[in-house]
């Protein structure tokens, strides 16, 4: 049976034409992809977007630190507590404390986020940049049965207690490229690691696409000293349980245009 992957993580409403991009992927073997929202418009632009594709993106709503804005609070979570029904993640949600939006207001809207998707029973995909101990303290306190810190390369003491909580941690393509975030997947278990390329952020001045989780895929096979093959299955086992998606042999042939 042919390598079938995951992508965990990436903002398809970033590309101007996804459908390409989108293509690439599923040609490559990457037949499902999470499409993370940040804002309203990214937000309804991934539902569009699962509509266009069913079976292959899968839509998750949520309100990114970056974008948060006084004035749009209510109206975005509003928007987020209706359409979470029909994703299969809320995020990305969290706090960041190198950006300019107010501490206090970011923990305000993480904290509602976190309460919609234990209210709903939704993963969380968690950004916790220079953030992590009060990220994980507050997933905690929300009860959120399941987690995932995207692109983890904080603390380890950090690390085993999302690991001790049984959360997830995602690798990126920055693997080959940032100490921290290569240190924290030499550290977390296999069973406890998802992939995903964030794309389209750029590694090395590549614009990522979905199909550049290979490159992760392929940089955290070296770091276990496992076969890409062994990597490639269970990290997708793994996104099939946190996700609650079915096995991947029920998708059907590729419908992109």
């Amino acid at each position: 049976m042919a390598l079938l992957a995951i992508d965990g993580h990436v903002h398809l409403h970033d590309f101007d034409d996804p459908a390409p991009v989108i293509r690439r992927a599923v040609q490559s073997s990457v037949i499902r992809m999470v499409s993370v929202g940040m804002d309203r418009e990214s937000n309804r632009r991934s539902l569009e977007l699962a509509e266009r594709f069913p079976y292959r993106v899968l839509p998750a709503v949520g309100y990114h630190p970056w974008s948060i804005r006084a004035e749009e609070v209510e109206a975005t979570l509003e928007d987020m507590a209706k359409q979470l029904p029909r994703c299969v993640a809320l995020g990305e949600v969290g706090l960041d404390y190198r950006v300019k939006v107010k501490k206090e207001l970011q923990k305000e809207v993480f904290s509602r986020a976190l309460e919609l998707a234990r209210e709903q029973d939704r993963p969380v995909i968690v950004h916790s940049r220079f953030s992590h101990q009060r990220c994980l303290s507050m997933v905690l306190e929300e009860g959120v049965r399941r987690a995932v810190f995207h692109w983890y390369s904080g603390p380890e003491d950090v690390l085993d207690r999302i690991l001790d909580a049984g959360y997830y941690v995602s690798a990126t393509p920055a693997l080959a490229l940032r100490t921290k975030h290569r240190s924290a997947m030499e550290r977390a278990p296999l069973d406890r690691i998802l992939v995903e390329t964030d794309a389209p952020v750029r590694y090395q001045g590549r614009r990522a696409e979905p199909v550049h989780v290979w490159t992760t895929l392929k940089a955290l096979a070296e770091i276990k000293n496992r076969s890409l093959e062994e990597i490639t299955r269970r990290t997708t086992e793994n996104a099939l349980a946190f996700f609650g998606l079915g096995p991947l042999e029920e998708t059907p042939p590729c419908d992109c245009p």
